[in-house]
């Protein structure tokens, strides 16, 4: 019995630390669940894949708070309006699960850019088929099945909208966020920007984010800042070839922060990385992180995964060596999350039900 309650206290303090609203959390992206875009919904395995439990427990070790997890909303909802796919959602749930095991906390990411493909053809979010009601029903329903995963750190409503036409993102992200709080009123909300949520042009594309309501007032508004000259974080050139300088990223982000400053918003960046090929691109991200740092946001590394074989900007470990940028990113996250990671894989075999 005293085993069963100190299990008990261990897991109820774990599960309160991970509900605890803290912006300034660091982590990364593990890609893998979004890949296969032309072959939706594709087979598992061959055209997509979940992370490995040796990827979460790499990155638990490293300190890491957060992990994003991006995947396609034509996988989880295969019909628009229809139920969500049990498979693709115990797949989810099994990450969400074991990343609470390692006192790592998940944002999930719906990975469509403000698209939803129709028997293969693309359709904006906003039009006659792909309508913003059906955007409100598929982030209830997801908020209703991960009503019981309490390390759930935000759910984040569509990854860089673009292009948009004459459909409204503010409209759409408005729903989405009045059906999640119908069922949900705990969860942080992430809101991408439109122009693929570039934190210098916030303000031109994004001024009337600031109006977005959301009865529970937790929202994030989430910029993805790259340092290549184009932005796209291709980094197709060389260091000199983009103009770059380090504190290239700095700058980038300016906008952003004195937006969030203004209207009196909280931010963060979930996609942010540099490659591995000239080491001055190591002290732009240093740079960029310690501003991030001195203006209390966090933000997601992209990325890492187990089929990000010669990715440039990938920290996937290369036969257990931490790549050069997970090097300079360590600096950023707190190793006691190592220790927390351990005790609560120690907690977990108790079979103590946590409620939200």
């Amino acid at each position: 019995m005293k085993n069963f309650i100190l299990s008990f206290i261990i897991l109820s303090l774990f599960s309160l630390n991970l509900k605890a609203q803290n912006y300034q959390t660091y982590g990364v992206t593990l890609c893998g669940a979004e890949f296969g875009e032309n072959n939706l919904p594709g087979t598992y395995g061959l055209h997509y894949v979940y992370p490995q439990t040796t990827e979460i427990e790499y990155f638990a070790s490293k300190g890491v708070q957060v992990i994003q997890l991006p995947f396609k909303w034509e996988r989880i909802q295969r019909t628009l309006g229809g139920p969500l796919d049990t498979k693709e959602l115990s797949l989810i749930s099994k990450f969400v699960e074991e990343c609470a095991q390692h006192n790592i906390k998940v944002t999930l990411v719906l990975q469509n850019f403000g698209r939803y493909k129709v028997n293969g053809v693309e359709h904006i979010l906003g039009d006659n088929v792909v309508t913003t009601g059906y955007f409100k029903d598929f982030w209830r329903k997801m908020a209703i099945a991960m009503l019981d995963k309490y390390n759930v750190y935000a759910f984040s409503l569509m990854t860089e909208p673009h292009d948009m036409g004459r459909y409204s993102w503010a409209n759409s992200a408005q729903q989405a966020i009045l059906g999640i709080r119908e069922v949900d009123r705990e969860t942080t909300i992430m809101v991408d920007g439109d122009n693929y949520s570039n934190p210098e042009t916030w303000t031109k594309y994004n001024d009337n984010l600031k109006y977005l309501n959301d009865p529970a007032n937790k929202l994030l508004f989430n910029a993805h800042c790259y340092f290549d000259q184009d932005h796209s974080g291709a980094y197709k050139k060389s260091y000199e070839a983009n103009n770059a300088n380090e504190n290239t990223g700095v700058h980038r982000m300016k906008n952003f922060v004195d937006w969030l400053k203004y209207n009196n918003k909280k931010g963060f960046v979930g996609e942010f990385g540099v490659p591995k090929n000239d080491q001055r691109w190591l002290k732009v991200m240093d740079n960029f992180l310690n501003y991030l740092k001195s203006n209390g946001i966090g933000g997601c590394y992209w990325a890492a995964g187990q089929w990000w074989k010669n990715y440039p900007l990938s920290i996937e470990p290369i036969n257990n060596s931490d790549q050069p940028q997970m090097l300079v990113f360590a600096k950023y996250l707190p190793k006691i999350n190592q220790n927390n990671a351990n005790a609560a894989k120690i907690s977990s075999n108790s079979s103590v039900a946590v409620l939200r």
